[in-house]
């Protein structure tokens, strides 16, 4: 995990800004840290020549980090130190976050360890469609309170966490702009109640967004530019350039659930027609695929579709067909105008994959040959959690940054 704090070996700052140096200095000492290989765990020595810092200045902050409960104590690391071995240090194993999804049939929570590795997770399905939000956060804290008490028995302490939904998200004022599949608009969460009395708190995230930071954190080849495509009943996007998810001037880019793929097709929740969403999203496959999918719970529809398919019924197989088609226009419009090259493909469309992928592949070669080759169209490396995954991972992200939170 980078972070982006510096510091000068001398440990020299300009007078008033001592404070600044200190916690550029903390992040810079724990970022060392959780940047080191799995399994080698660093000395203060070998920090100090790592970062530039000074030995005194390295012991000292490593002291303000253990007691922070942020590093972690372990054993001796003979590992590239002459003559006495030096104590390791490690992120705290008893420390960690937690990530937590509103989706629009079904509510998620998962705690996590610093260094990323899931404790426990549950995913209970609700039917969110229309509801207002008090319910249905009421709902995600009673279960966020389970999950925390479950990592609190396992020896875990819950330090903050993010939350993910599916809209356009203000992150700064907890609101929830538009979110058309859970019927929400300018909707302020309060998400403190969430976990309550926590240092780091809560903070909301956009979920495709979430999923696109948990696939460039956890996927097996670490691409570094990438669009991640979730599919749920709606349908969101999360683009990564140059390993950094790109959101554009209002953070609000990589909407691909809204391009538009029928120009004169089906009126969209978000207020457009003919959307990507309103024939590649999972209500619209179901529809499709005579799947009564908003009567019934979300997996059990999802079995009956995969079922259809794997006996080749029409409708399914029609459904699945024009959805994969759809969503190639969509890949070949976002690939022409950001020059993509590599496309994850999330939710239902990695569960989908086999059948989706030969019209998906046969309309990217008609529309945008060349641009995204089918060897870099793959699915999901963290499957289902990936919203929960990304949003613990950005609050991760923002303790290494800014440890001082915690040690102040």
């Amino acid at each position: 995990m980078a972070t982006t704090a510096t510091a000068t070996a001398s440990d020299a700052a300009t007078p008033g800004s001592m404070g600044d140096v200190r916690r550029s200095n903390l992040a810079l000492v724990l970022g060392t840290v959780a940047q080191s290989p799995a399994g080698f765990h660093l000395t203060r020595a070998q920090i100090a020549a790592a970062t530039g810092l000074t030995k005194a200045s390295v012991s000292s902050i490593v002291l303000d980090l253990l007691e922070a409960g942020i590093l972690h104590e372990i054993g001796l690391n003979p590992q590239g130190e002459r003559g006495r071995p030096g104590v390791g240090l490690e992120l705290n194993p008893a420390r960690g976050v937690m990530g937590m999804e509103i989706n629009v049939d079904y509510i998620a929570a998962g705690a996590t360890s610093l260094s990323g590795a899931v404790v426990v997770q549950e995913i209970r399905e609700r039917d969110n469609r229309d509801t207002a939000s008090a319910p249905v956060m009421a709902a995600l804290a009673s279960l966020a309170a389970e999950v925390r008490a479950a990592a609190a028995a396992k020896g875990m302490e819950v330090l903050g966490g993010g939350l993910a939904v599916p809209g356009l998200v203000d992150a700064g004022s907890a609101t929830v702009i538009t979110a058309p599949n859970l019927g929400w608009v300018d909707v302020k969460l309060d998400v403190a109640r969430l976990l309550p009395g926590l240092p780091l708190g809560v903070t909301l995230f956009n979920e495709a967004n979430a999923a696109a930071l948990a696939e460039l954190a956890h996927g097996p080849h670490r691409k570094q530019d990438f669009l991640f495509i979730s599919g749920e009943v709606g349908v969101g996007g999360g683009l990564v350039i140059r390993s950094e998810l790109f959101t554009g001037p209002e953070g609000h880019a990589g909407e691909v659930g809204h391009i538009v793929v029928d120009p004169e097709g089906r009126p969209c929740s978000c207020g457009g027609t003919g959307c990507l969403e309103t024939i590649a999203g999972q209500d619209a496959i179901f529809a499709a695929a005579g799947i009564e999918g908003k009567r019934q719970a979300r997996s059990e529809s999802m079995s009956a579709l995969v079922e259809a398919l794997a006996a080749e019924k029409p409708d399914a197989v029609l459904a699945v067909q024009r959805a994969g088609r759809s969503l190639g226009v969509a890949i070949a419009s976002t690939s022409r105008v950001t020059n993509i090259r590599a496309v994850v493909l999330g939710g239902h469309f990695a569960v989908l994959e086999h059948w989706l992928r030969p019209p998906l592949v046969e309309s990217l070669s008609k529309y945008a040959p060349g641009k995204v080759l089918p060897k870099n169209i793959t699915t999901a490396a963290v499957g289902e959690g990936g919203a929960l995954l990304g949003a613990a991972g950005s609050v991760v992200r923002s303790l290494l940054e800014a440890p001082h939170r915690l040690h102040s």
